[in-house]
């Protein structure tokens, strides 16, 4: 049995009919229309240091900074010099702005480096969090937030020790279809709420530095399957009360020797919705949620990815929804990287701050325990 706060739902939120969302989404304004939403107002920019070159910082969220309005890129950290400076030069970074870890606390001399954005194995989000907080950097950090409940902890602390601001790289707390769907449930066009089915996985190639339970924390579940938690808590806007969870090592080739390869998990809330989740690393799983209500049920598949995410909803009376998003990515981290700058400028706490990100941790540790995993 677990009892934490209510999760925080935004201050204004945002309210899409179906024809906004169809042309937002078609005409690729989804982020001025949070921008609104939001109450955007300041015409500065925040400066962010990318920590960590990998698929995440180089293939989207630096992409996305192109074409951000209070968001752009000014320092690099990174291990290997060689693709820093090859980035710096394609981004109008000075190669004075480009660190690595040693030297990673000089960013606090940098007047142009105002946040950092880490993109870094998961065991290493704690250590540079704080790292960058202690230079006076505000901190993007992404999901999970760490690998323990007392790192998590320390996160939080360490930003509001050095009055920055902390949040979690929840992207689609902010995406336009994700958003949708919130409305149609808070609206009542569903009915009450019965029970919700989502899942996310892929099959895994080896050597994968998410099969290192010292560098990820854990398997699928870190990874993917927070996703599938995530979504329940905020289609809901409930915690829930009650976890029971299972997993297992199907494929004995050597990749999960120190992971977990599925996992399970049922969830009740307060309500009296229940939740069933499944994630993977053994198998192809598109992630999904479907919403049963007393008046009809809706789905979203993808509901997750960077692009091509896709809602449908079946009403009892006979009315149907068919709403595809064809916003491409790295539209979602366009929005990501300016609702954390517009905080920042506006001296506003992100909705998906430590608090959200140290929730999500500390059901996780659950999960394992229920499943008799060391966490």
């Amino acid at each position: 049995m677990i009892e934490l706060n209510k999760l925080t739902l935004p201050e204004k939120p945002v309210s899409l009919t179906r024809r906004q969302f169809t042309q937002l989404a078609a005409t690729g304004l989804a982020t001025q229309l949070l921008s609104r939403a939001l109450g955007q107002s300041s015409q500065k920019t925040i400066g962010y240091a990318m920590v960590g070159l990998g698929r995440i910082s180089m293939g989207h969220f630096m992409p996305g900074l192109k074409t951000a309005k209070q968001s752009t890129l000014t320092g690099l950290v990174s291990g290997h010099r060689g693709k820093a400076e090859k980035q710096a030069a394609e981004y109008g970074v000075p190669t004075t702005a480009i660190y690595n870890y040693e030297n990673f606390d000089s960013i606090r001399d940098n007047k142009q480096i105002d946040a950092v954005y880490i993109a870094l194995p998961n065991s290493m989000h704690a250590e540079y969090t704080i790292r960058a907080a202690k230079a006076g950097k505000h901190v993007l950090c992404e999901k999970p937030m760490a690998t323990s409940v007392d790192d998590c902890k320390a996160m939080i602390q360490a930003c509001r020790d050095n009055n920055v601001k902390l949040m979690i790289a929840y992207r689609c707390q902010l995406e336009p279809t994700n958003l949708r769907a919130i409305d149609l449930i808070r609206s009542g066009k569903l009915g009450v709420i019965q029970a919700i089915e989502s899942a996310n996985g892929f099959n895994i190639q080896p050597g994968e530095w998410r099969l290192d339970k010292k560098l990820a924390g854990g398997g699928p579940l870190m990874d993917v399957g927070i996703y599938s938690l995530n979504a329940c808590r905020y289609l809901t806007g409930e915690e829930p009360q009650v976890l029971f969870a299972y997993s297992s090592v199907i494929d004995k080739d050597g990749r999960f020797n120190t992971v977990e390869e599925n996992v399970g998990w049922t969830m009740k809330f307060p309500s009296g919705i229940v939740a069933s989740c499944n994630t993977t690393y053994g198998a192809r799983m598109e992630g999904y949620y479907r919403v049963h209500g007393s008046k009809g049920v809706l789905h979203v598949e993808p509901a997750f990815g960077y692009q091509g995410l896709h809602l449908t909803a079946q009403f009892n009376g006979g009315e149907n929804l068919d709403e595809p998003n064809p916003t491409k990515d790295p539209s979602q981290f366009t929005a990501e990287a300016d609702y954390f700058s517009d905080c920042v400028l506006t001296n506003k706490e992100p909705k998906m701050d430590g608090a959200e990100g140290l929730r999500d941790m500390q059901y996780i540790a659950e999960i394992y325990k229920s499943c008799g995993i060391s966490f």
